[in-house]
């Protein structure tokens, strides 16, 4: 005998509650470690700038977080499977890490500049980093 809930939404989002932690859980491994990755691929040691006090620092790994968040939000709406959403979380990984380096040749010193403090060329990096992410999530969407 099996258990029956008493309306047929209540049925659906039992069947479909585990699917949705999963695809949750994935992402947020995707988010946690696309961070740790540009941490420790970028330059400057962000963190330990943050801990300082580095305003620009902050910025610039703010930007990072919504930047990886934003296309893995439109993944796992768009998605139906845990392999899609590992496919445009990496996607958008390397993305963020090739603008990083883009940026860099268009200010030149981009990593000494965010260590210094300057809060001009973090902004201009984190609007950057925005500006892909809502076009790879918009294209994860499409």
């Amino acid at each position: 005998m099996s258990f029956s809930w008493p309306s047929p939404e209540l049925d659906a989002w039992a069947s479909g509650f585990p699917i949705t932690l999963l695809h949750v859980a994935v992402a947020l491994v995707i988010l946690v470690a696309g961070a740790a990755v540009y941490a420790l691929v970028t330059p400057h040691r962000e963190i330990q700038l943050i801990r300082e006090g580095n305003a620009a620092a902050a910025l610039s790994f703010g930007g990072v977080l919504v930047g990886i968040a934003l296309p893995l939000a439109f993944a796992l709406a768009a998605s139906t499977s845990v392999v899609e959403i590992l496919l445009w979380g990496v996607t958008t990984i390397v993305i963020q890490l090739a603008l990083f380096w883009l940026v860099d040749l268009v200010l030149r010193g981009l990593p000494e500049r965010i260590k210094r403090g300057e809060v001009a060329a973090a902004a201009l990096l984190v609007g950057a980093k925005l500006a892909v992410a809502a076009i790879l999530a918009a294209a994860v969407s499409g």
